[in-house]
């Protein structure tokens, strides 16, 4: 039989019919199984896990048949001991099921550092020690004193502390630093209009002290301690231009604006204690 002959034959045909649709049924089945292997057009929105524990997370996730892998922690003071601080892939991202997020945890405690030699050193290289080990400067407190610019004293909650005792990172550390034989003068600034941090930092470059802080009935909560603005001082930059180094300033804070437009009289001089939040 000759090649045209045997290509247009019934049986050539036939087989190749078969042989076409077998390929089609094949390449259908293959598809089908990708499809239903990747779940092709079914994806899972992700969670915010943010804040929560692992007996919340995890019912969350068996639900929506995810995993989950805890690969740190670390210590945020806002999110309770054993949260959520991070997830990988974000909240809102599409995913697979069974695909697995990536978790940070809130750890128990903060970490806890040495603390470093801040004595007996200058001001500036106090303050690079306390940022090397994650730690806060707080009050920079001036006292009269042959040297200027040491540091004196290095206290937390009052207490003296000394190198090699062991702090939560993040711990705000006082300084008492010298301002020299105190019988040097100089300018008071004025701080009418500051918060209370901008304040202290502002008296701390002044070689000054901050004194008694006065909340007014509008200071409520911390958050208004944290937004209340100074509207009275003294000594006040009005009468006085300048004061020995190291001097203390009285400090009266309000969140109250019409304070701010205020000329406080000279005959409320009673100080009340120190309410500081």
């Amino acid at each position: 039989m000759s090649i045209r002959n045997f290509l247009t034959s019934k049986t050539f045909l036939k087989h190749l019919l078969l042989a076409v649709v077998i390929s089609l049924v094949a390449v259908y089945l293959v598809l089908t199984s990708l499809k239903l292997y990747t779940r092709h057009g079914e994806a899972i929105e992700v969670p915010n896990l943010y804040g929560l524990t692992e007996n919340e997370f995890s019912r969350i996730l068996d639900r929506l048949d995810l995993k989950y892998e805890i690969t740190d922690s670390t210590y945020v003071e806002e999110v309770i001991a054993g949260g959520v601080i991070d997830q990988v892939p974000d909240a809102g991202h599409k995913v697979k099921s069974n695909r697995t997020l990536f978790l940070t945890l809130n750890a128990i405690a903060p970490e806890q550092v040495a603390l470093p030699r801040l004595t007996d050193i200058s001001l500036r290289q106090s303050l690079a020690q306390l940022e090397t080990a994650g730690l806060i400067p707080g009050d920079i407190i001036y006292k009269p004193s042959e040297f200027r610019n040491l540091v004196l004293e290095a206290k937390i909650g009052g207490r003296e502390v000394f190198p090699g005792e062991m702090v939560a990172k993040g711990t705000r550390v006082d300084l008492t630093v010298g301002s020299g034989d105190g019988s040097e003068m100089v300018t008071l600034p004025d701080l009418k209009g500051l918060t209370l941090g901008t304040a202290r930092a502002i008296l701390s470059e002044a070689m000054l002290a901050p004194g008694a802080i006065i909340y007014d009935n509008t200071v409520v909560s911390r958050y208004d301690s944290l937004n209340a603005v100074v509207w009275r001082q003294h000594p006040d930059f009005r009468q006085t231009n300048t004061v020995p180094a190291g001097s203390s300033v009285d400090i009266w804070v309000t969140t109250d604006e019409n304070l701010l437009n205020s000329i406080p009289g000279e005959e409320d001089t009673d100080l009340p204690g120190d309410d500081e939040f």
